[in-house]
């Protein structure tokens, strides 16, 4: 009862009160509010009356009276057989009882043990059928803001963890659309017309059907219609011979043979061809007509050729009808809203010339300029639209209108096809409107240059702030002439920079360079005076164009005059270098080497900006120039051996060899020990032939400046010139010394090999192992000697071991994969290619080596696989190239290897490829453009390079003859 009573407290409130007395349900009736008898109680009304009972609240529970529930709360006793209201009610359903039962299953929780989950509790919850207050709500939100902010916390590592669980998946099980993926790629090369020949599966229809040919009209004669039109009447008279002889003429009254009238009537079919031709050809008129003027008033559709141009007639738009109807309503109402709005006027003939109603867009932009007769615009769009003289009559009633118009003369002048008539046109123009520039250059375009000098007199005096016609003038004047014209600039325009620099190209170009920078100094400091900014970006581009138009002396005045205004002393080498390239980035060679000039000039102890000078008159200007700055730089840096060097290289290429030497003992004095410059001096000997005095230097080097590279060189000078004794002395000598020294025990190595001395040789190497075990060239040829003396499983474990100490090596993986290759194994090497790729995943020569082990059919998708990896690797860039050759892709394959020798220009095999593709493939040109583009970049690496060019054979052969040696041993195998 409590709890009833607790469901319902206002319900029940009136009935406790009167159960309190032992009163019944339908006790004394309650008293309203508002009678004279609680008048008193109004004045002390309480706040809370009228007001929602709080939550919890059981009527007269603090006085000890309880409610009570009544029938009519809980409705009337029914017996569980009772039918229920509902008379169709399903089976299971029809009785009251099977509503209660039903009802109690529902509120029952199925608290089995199988229906028990150890984390998340029972399937539903277990207090699920108990009340949900606010504080339980309040609950729920806090944890729900906990999980919020711990998902959060969480999420980027779990999305990461997710990703690389995807991806790793994806790469141990691919697709199967994947595996198709090269099979799709080739898709986008077939063109529409295959496409649409590949026949459909199951088309069981004859080859009439599947093929149907295009119907074949022809025209009909008239004499066709004119036949076939008496075969379809009604005849209404009978032929005279059937009646005399089929039995039809008879006797008696009222027969077929009748006199009376209407038997014989005439022919109802009867044709005028004549009239039909006619019509025809007035017809064909009336189309013609209709096309044969167009905007220009040239005809479009050749009468003639009427057949084979009729779509012209079809309307160029692509609007659907219903919004070219709502267009034409709307701007319809626009021009009635508002008749003196040109845009209006405008927008609605072009509609309607976009349909293809040329004559309607005509006669609405006249509309037009009627009630909108001082605007440009809408005289401009009529003149437009009207064909050829019409056009013209528009244009000189547009002047009427607007006599000041600068646009509508230009247009009247544009309309005139005689250049005497645009001249008179123009000067009519100028009349009304003298101080129009852009009128005054259009004039003086159509002028004779005597004429136009004339004209341009003229010009000045009415537009003496343009720029443009002074400098038009000065051009066209003599030399003192344009002094003056340059001076009266000035005084009407003292704020613009390019009659300054127009006036100092004036002094270059007659002689008087002196004056060249006087000018440009006065330029800045008037401009300063007359308030003008300084814009040092927009100076070195106008510096830029007097290089590309000839006055260098004026192009390196303006770079020296500002190339350090607004600039921090901090930051004047960095932006200075960075000038300069962006010079020559836009071919503006003069104002590269004005920067440096200057630059150099600012800093001329900076060996960097010596070096930088050097290279760019090594790449842009003569030997002479950089044999002159060297000269220059080595006096201000005499401890940059590379300069030196640089110097005396340039003098040996020229065939100086005696210059080279006295530079390169000038170099001596101020490097006494410099071990660069000893090995230079020895170069420059041995390729002379001087092969004692070779001997003597690197003796003295030896004893003077002792070092791992010195005794290197020293070893292979003995061995290249045969003398096989002395360098393996003199190689025993060194490993005491440099003993960590790699490329020595590969020189033992290699010297013992050339002697067939294959155990000391496989001696040396171990040693070398031992002493260096990070070198990958030691283990490499350790394994291929191994491998020459038929020992493949010694090799395959050699590898194997220097895998192990040094991880993560490509070099290694690649000459496991080779090895197993060359041996016949070719599942081996794929399973360690994967390996190598899984361990090496960014590693480019893997990826190329990988993309020729896969089946033709695969290499393209193993490509487009490692260009993903590895996008910059020239190795990869190099496979891609070769992939679109052995295609017989020539362009692709040319375009891809040019792209690699950018990248990256000392990798010989580069070259190589390059220059025997051209063999096959290019022109005498193409092949000489790639030796020359090699010997200047002067490659040092590459496997198949190295391989020749430190041979002992090849030791005195040039860049050129080695890049031909490299070519001619490449196989098209790939």
């Amino acid at each position: 009862m409590a709890s009833a009573t607790a469901k319902q407290p206002a319900k029940n409130a009136g009935k406790s009160a009167s159960g309190g007395t032992g009163g019944t349900a339908g006790g004394a009736p309650a008293i309203p509010l508002a009678s004279p008898l609680m008048g008193g109680l109004n004045k002390k009304k309480k706040p809370f009356l009228g007001m929602s009972a709080p939550l919890g609240y059981v009527p007269g529970l603090g006085r000890g009276a309880t409610g009570f529930t009544t029938r009519s709360d809980i409705g009337p006793a029914r017996d569980a057989n009772d039918p229920v209201d509902d008379r169709h009610a399903p089976p299971g359903k029809r009785t009251v009882g099977d509503q209660m039962k039903k009802n109690q299953e529902e509120d029952e929780e199925d608290l089995n043990d199988t229906n028990y989950d150890e984390f998340n509790g029972y399937a539903g919850s277990l207090f699920s059928s108990g009340p949900y207050e606010k504080d339980d709500e309040e609950a729920d939100a806090i944890y729900a803001a906990l999980d919020k902010r711990m998902d959060e916390r969480r999420k980027e590592r779990r999305e990461l963890r997710e990703k690389e669980e995807i991806e790793k998946y994806r790469m141990e099980r691919p697709k199967i659309q994947q595996q198709f993926s090269d099979l799709k790629r080739k898709l986008a090369e077939v063109t529409e017309d295959e496409w649409l020949s590949i026949p459909e599966v199951g088309d069981a229809r004859n080859k009439r059907q599947r093929n149907p040919r295009h119907e074949k009209l022809t025209p009909v004669p008239d004499s066709f219609f004119a036949k076939h039109l008496k075969t379809g009447e009604n005849h209404t008279s009978v032929d005279p011979l059937q009646g005399q002889f089929a039995g039809l003429e008879t006797p008696f009254p009222g027969g077929l043979n009748t006199p009376y009238p209407g038997g014989m009537t005439p022919e109802a079919g009867e044709l005028d061809m004549r009239k039909i031709g006619q019509a025809r050809n007035t017809l064909m008129d009336m189309r013609l007509s209709q096309v044969s003027d167009s905007v220009s008033g040239q005809t479009v559709v050749d009468p003639k050729g009427y057949l084979t141009d009729l779509n012209s007639m079809i309307p160029t738009h692509g609007g659907d009808i219903s919004d070219i109807k709502k267009a034409r309503l709307l701007l319809k109402s626009v021009r009635e809203t508002n008749p003196h709005h040109p845009p209006a006027w405008i927008a609605s003939a072009r509609l309607e010339e976009v349909t293809g109603k040329l004559q309607v867009a005509r006669n609405l932009i006249m509309k037009g300029t009627e009630m909108c007769p001082k605007s440009e615009d809408v005289w401009l769009e009529a003149a437009r639209l009207q064909p050829g003289d019409t056009a013209k009559a528009v244009v000189a009633q547009a002047v009427r209108h607007l006599p000041q118009s600068v646009r509508i003369y230009i247009r009247a002048a544009e309309l005139e096809t005689d250049i005497r008539a645009k001249k008179r046109v123009l000067r009519k123009a100028l009349e009304n409107v003298s101080k129009s520039v852009r009128l005054w250059k259009i004039a003086v375009e159509l002028e004779e240059p005597e004429d136009a000098r004339i004209m341009l007199s003229r010009a000045v005096e009415c537009c003496p702030t343009s720029v443009e016609l002074w400098l038009a003038l000065a051009r066209l004047e003599t030399y003192e002439n344009a002094r003056r014209v340059l001076n009266k600039a000035r005084e009407n325009i003292p704020t613009d920079r390019h009659i300054w620099i127009t006036a100092a190209k004036l002094e270059e170009a007659n002689g008087n360079t002196q004056m060249v920078e006087k000018i440009i100094d006065r330029a800045i400091t008037s401009l300063r005076a007359n308030g003008v900014e300084i814009n040092r970006e927009q100076w070195i581009q106008d510096a830029e164009e007097c290089d590309k138009a000839g006055s260098v002396a004026t192009c390196q005045a303006v770079i020296r005059a500002v190339i350090g205004i607004g600039i921090e002393e901090e930051d004047c080498k960095h932006t200075w270098m960075e000038d300069a390239d962006s010079c020559v980035a836009h071919g503006a060679l003069e104002c590269a080497r004005a920067i440096y000039a200057h630059a150099l000039q600012v800093f001329p102890s900076k060996k960097s900006v010596w070096l930088r000078a050097a290279y760019f008159e090594k790449n842009h200007g003569t030997r002479e120039s950089l044999e002159a700055l060297l000269q220059r730089a080595v006096a201000h840096c005499p401890k940059a051996e590379v300069l030196w060097l640089m110097g005396a290289k340039s003098k040996w290429l020229a065939g100086d060899v005696p210059a080279a030497r006295s530079i390169l003992a000038l170099a001596f004095q101020a490097n006494p020990n410099s071990e660069e410059i000893w090995l230079a001096a020895v170069k420059l000997e041995s390729e002379n032939n001087e092969y004692e005095r070779a001997r003597r230097l690197l003796a003295k080097a030896r004893s003077s400046a002792p070092t791992a590279r010195v005794f290197m060189k020293s070893v292979r000078l003995e061995w290249v010139l045969g003398n096989i004794d002395a360098a393996h002395e003199l190689c025993t000598e060194a490993l005491k010394h440099y003993e960590d020294f790699p490329k020595l025990w590969m020189m033992r190595g290699q010297i013992e090999e050339q002697s067939e001395n294959i155990d000391k040789a496989r001696e040396a190497y171990n040693q070398g192992l031992k002493k260096c075990p990070h070198s990958m060239s030691l283990w490499l040829l350790l394994s291929r000697l191994e491998e020459r003396v038929g020992q493949l499983t010694r090799a395959r474990a050699i590898l194997e071991k220097a895998r192990l100490k040094n991880p993560q090596t490509p070099e290694i993986w690649l000459e496991s994969v080779r090895l197993e290759y060359r041996a016949g194994l070719k599942n081996i090497s794929n399973t360690l290619m994967a390996k190598a790729l899984q361990e090496c995943p960014n590693s480019g020569i893997l990826w190329a080596e990988a993309v020729f082990l896969e089946a033709r059919p695969q290499r393209k998708t193993k490509s487009v696989d490692a260009l993903k990896k590895c996008e910059h690797d020239p190795h990869v860039l190099l496979a891609v190239a070769k992939l679109f050759w052995s295609e017989r892709k020539i362009t692709k394959a040319r375009e891809w290897f040019l792209r690699t020798v950018k990248i990256e220009p000392d990798l010989g095999d580069t070259w190589a490829f390059f220059y025997k593709f051209e063999l096959q493939h290019g022109t005498e040109e193409q092949q000489q453009e790639v030796k020359k583009r090699c010997e200047n970049a002067e490659p040092r690496h590459g496997e198949l390079w190295c391989a020749e060019s430190k041979h002992v054979l090849n030791w005195q052969k040039n860049i050129g003859e080695i890049l031909v040696l490299v070519a001619s041993k490449i196989k098209n195998t790939f």
